[in-house]
């Protein structure tokens, strides 16, 4: 297995880690980030956990709105300039969120974040990846996909450490000088993609004279067909269900009556068994496909959830983690390279971009949704149980779906 991943890995090493570089940098505006930051935020502002996530939401939306449009411009323009015009837009974006001075420029800067960090970073990274490698896509995918796992694993400590040593706001000036000297990085990475290019552009037109260009979908002919909309639920699930576990990990601790530091801490455990998951998958989607690799990747997220609930014994993080862990590797990998089989590659920026915005649409309304439960005197338990069976009935339809022939 992983001879298989180190010969691939040998064979394309500028580029598999450009999609790593990406992956990771994209964590500066992914939630497990700038939810550690929540408690600071809150009292600088005075918003409660029901103030925040709205706030949180209404950025997050704005963001899913916008990379519709803006995330389907990798089909149209140059790589290397849609990667340098993310990086410069995800730079801006720390400096603004280092210097916000009320609510309103809050929303504002989570709007950013969200929409160059989470969005068009991981959207550059992984949506190369899926397009450039046909035989190898599930561990190209894969490989890229680390880069998250490595940020969930050393950023939110380090966000922490920073908090302490430089503040919240100086925490995200040191992101922003990161993110820009690492745009060289990423250029020279993508050194050779003018040829990678073009081999991707006759490699299409040999593929549309065999058979027509019936396998390639717009994102029309994707919207135009129910077996999409039987997939959505379980598309949007990790995304709603995992930004809000990240989002409140303070309220987690209160309420599993554990410090914050104990429950991010161990987010180590859950990037280990992810990238483990993550390089197994790969293997797994190359050998037997996307269609009976990712059916059932939200059963172990339903069983974290109820997991959790049954002791409040500080170890409990343990198994919480390692199921988060499971589902969390099949997801990064399984769902990409399940547009590409299902709807092909040729108009994947677009596709993706669609997707992408439905999931980030879904990262808005999760931790809106969890703390107006909250606020409304629902505990964490129950809220928990209540999102175990979203996934249970995501999963059925997923199954159902992915059994469906297109129509």
């Amino acid at each position: 297995m992983l001879i298989d991943y180190w010969r691939f890995a040998l064979s394309n090493p500028r580029f598999l880690g450009f999609g790593f570089l990406l992956a990771f940098l994209s964590s500066a505006g992914q939630t497990y980030f700038i939810g550690v930051f929540g408690a600071d935020i809150q009292a600088e502002f005075a918003l409660d956990a029901g103030s925040w996530g709205r706030t949180y939401m209404i950025g997050t939306l704005a963001s899913a709105l916008l990379i519709n449009w803006s995330g389907a411009l990798i089909d149209r323009i140059d790589l290397r300039l849609f990667t340098t015009l993310a990086m410069l837009g995800l730079t801006g974006a720390c400096l603004v969120m280092g210097s916000v001075s009320s609510p309103l420029m809050l929303v504002v800067a989570i709007f950013l974040l969200r929409h160059f960090g989470q969005g068009l970073c991981s959207h550059a990274g992984i949506t190369s990846m899926a397009r450039y490698h046909d035989v190898d896509r599930g561990k190209a995918i894969a490989l890229a996909a680390i880069g998250f796992a490595v940020g969930e694993a050393l950023l939110p400590v380090a966000g922490l450490y920073g908090a302490t040593v430089l503040g919240w706001r100086g925490t995200f000036y040191i992101m922003a000088v990161v993110v820009l000297v690492s745009i060289a990085a990423a250029l020279w990475l993508l050194k050779g993609h003018r040829q990678r290019h073009s081999l991707h552009v006759d490699a299409l037109a040999q593929r549309a004279a065999a058979d027509q260009g019936n396998s390639d979908y717009t994102r029309r002919a994707m919207l135009a067909e129910a077996r999409f909309y039987l997939i959505l639920p379980a598309m949007i699930a990790p995304s709603m269900i995992g930004t809000s576990l990240f989002f409140f990990p303070a309220e987690i601790a209160a309420a599993k009556n554990w410090s914050s530091l104990w429950l991010t801490g161990n987010y180590w455990l859950y990037s280990l068994v992810s990238v483990a998951t993550t390089i197994y998958s790969g293997l797994l989607i190359d050998r037997f496909g996307a269609r009976r690799v990712v059916p059932l990747f939200l059963l172990p997220l339903a069983l974290a959830l109820v997991v959790i609930n049954l002791s409040d014994h500080h170890f409990m993080v343990w198994p919480y983690m390692l199921l988060m862990g499971i589902s969390s590797g099949l997801y990064f990998t399984g769902l990409s390279a399940l547009w590409a089989e299902l709807y092909g590659p040729k108009h994947l920026g677009a596709i993706k971009s669609l997707t992408n915005a439905i999931m980030v649409f879904a990262s808005a309304l999760g931790p809106a949704l969890v703390g107006g439960l909250l606020q409304w005197g629902i505990s964490f338990t129950v809220i928990l149980l209540l999102l175990a069976t979203f996934c249970l009935l995501a999963t059925a339809l997923l199954v159902y779906a992915l059994r469906t022939p297109s129509s």
